[in-house]
């Protein structure tokens, strides 16, 4: 019986974990941070039909002095999207929304 308890007792404390280590692998996957989008993104790049990233940062830079903080991608209007997070010199932080296949800045949030 006192096995019993123990095992049970083990099995509820061991479950929120695992819900919560489910939860952050939904969530990390939701916002693009899979190892398959990176290789993505490489590939798309190599075969044209993605602007690199360094191009879009590179058009940040030089309209808004600051510094890079996280990049994500997704969609925006239908269309690949990267989500560039910027950090500009007194703190504030931007969202930048570019235009995946042509690296133009379509948006901005925040800042």
């Amino acid at each position: 019986m006192k096995h019993f308890v123990l095992i049970a007792a083990l099995l509820t404390l061991g479950a929120p974990g695992v819900a919560q280590a489910q939860y952050g692998a939904d969530l990390r996957s939701s916002f693009g941070a899979g190892r398959g989008d990176q290789d993505d993104a490489r590939a798309a790049v190599r075969a044209g039909r993605q602007a690199p990233l360094s191009q879009v940062l590179s058009a940040i830079a030089q309209r808004t002095p600051g510094r890079h903080l996280n990049t994500t991608q997704g969609t925006h209007g239908g269309r690949p999207a990267y989500f560039v997070q910027w950090q500009t010199p007194d703190g504030k932080v931007i969202i930048f929304i570019a235009d995946a296949e042509s690296g133009s800045i379509i948006g901005r949030q925040g800042g």
